[in-house]
């Protein structure tokens, strides 16, 4: 009897140093809690829910505590694991590209289209990224991680994760849940910067009706932009021919079900499985850095510096506008590619003063305008750090 007891006694040791409980940190707890207020953010709140959501609980999953010794093959960092399996699609960087697709299949480039000036408001938001790139760099990051934090700025985290995983593998994590989150937090952080920018006065600019774009404009659109692009930035190909080919699909009119699959189906799983390997990568030992909180602080002043440079530029290029033509400033924080978010709004914002000045509309033009520049942006940055 005393032999089974102590055999007893010996499993039950054995037992418990493979629990959650004899394996968890002060780090582990850190980072469910971090998991649970994303949760929370997304359900309550309803802070870009499908992002937040994935991401969120797979914090969880990435800091359940377990034995690393006893070689479960559980961990995201475990090669063979399944979670390793599926992070690949990110590592490997063939998930960011797959979401440009559906992104592609499910933007109406119209409202660019018709007003090709609003290029240039997407282009100056794009300015979030070099500054944050500078500050990095002088903070001591070397230029390659300072390359791939910069693109925060760009408010585009399937972008985020693409240059990040060419550039510093070991910060995506922290690159893409930074870049996620502050995408979550346009609501809070751009409107105070707009109002701080802008007087009265452009608030209530009103723009001019956008014309109507030709199917035959639509069509064109996606191939010319493609061969402009590519051509001048050949190393952002895998991201901007998958934007131009999906929206292709959706503008061409012959090839509905194709668009209806990118933009449905793929790009909800691919945007599952991104979500939830984004945020099971950031297992307690590798995130909680220094680099973490640094990364962190960065995205910050990227998203103020893009948001600013937006609202700034647009100000100064209503200077050699005729009066009748110009724009109004509150559409310059939409350059950041937070699509559809910030050209919300900017909506939001500028109904505040006139409620009936709808900026919609126009606010779509720089925010696709921003999709296309990350990705750009995204490509310089490429071909000069690698």
């Amino acid at each position: 009897m005393g032999e089974f007891i102590t055999f007893l006694g010996n499993n039950l040791a054995d037992f418990w140093t493979y629990t959650g409980f004899a394996n968890a940190t002060v780090g582990h707890i850190v980072m469910i809690l971090v998991g649970l207020v994303f949760i929370y953010l997304a359900v309550a709140k309803e802070f870009e829910p499908m992002l937040l959501i994935p991401i969120g609980f797979g914090m969880l999953i990435g800091n359940i505590p377990f034995n690393m010794e006893a070689g479960l093959k559980v961990g995201i960092y475990e090669e063979g694991s399944v979670l390793n399996i599926l992070y690949q699609g990110v590592t490997s960087g063939w998930y960011p590209p797959l979401i440009f697709l559906g992104i592609g299949a499910m933007t109406d480039f119209s409202a660019l289209i018709s007003n090709p000036k609003l290029m240039l408001v997407g282009a100056a938001a794009q300015f979030g990224i070099f500054g944050a790139y500078m500050i990095a760099l002088a903070l001591g990051f070397d230029p390659m991680q300072a390359g791939a934090i910069g693109i925060i700025g760009g408010a585009d985290g399937p972008t985020a994760i693409f240059l990040s995983s060419k550039l510093a593998p070991n910060l995506m994590g922290a690159i893409a849940v930074s870049a996620y989150s502050y995408m979550a937090l346009v609501p809070v952080i751009q409107p105070p910067i707009m109002r701080l920018l802008t007087n009265k006065q452009e608030r209530l600019i009103r723009m001019k009706p956008p014309r109507a774009v030709s199917h035959t404009e639509k069509v064109m659109f996606p191939i010319i932009g493609l061969l402009l692009t590519t051509f001048l930035v050949p190393s952002g190909l895998p991201l901007l021919g998958m934007l131009f080919f999906g929206n292709l699909l959706k503008e061409s009119g012959v090839t509905r079900r194709l668009a209806n699959t990118a933009s449905g189906p793929l790009i909800d799983t691919i945007t599952i499985l991104l979500g939830l390997t984004v945020g099971a990568s950031t297992q307690a030992s590798e995130f909680l850095t220094w680099d973490s909180i640094l990364i962190f602080f960065l995205g910050a002043i990227s998203f103020v510096i893009a948001t600013a440079s937006g609202v700034i530029f647009v100000k100064i290029f209503n200077l050699f506008l005729k009066k009748g033509n110009k724009i109004n400033p509150l559409i310059g924080n939409s350059g950041v590619s937070a699509v559809p978010d910030s050209a919300r709004i900017s909506q939001t914002v500028g109904l505040e003063y006139d409620p009936t000045n709808y900026l919609l509309m126009h606010a779509m033009g720089p925010n696709v305008a921003g999709v296309i520049g990350s990705a750009v942006a995204a490509g310089i940055l490429l071909g000069f750090l690698l």
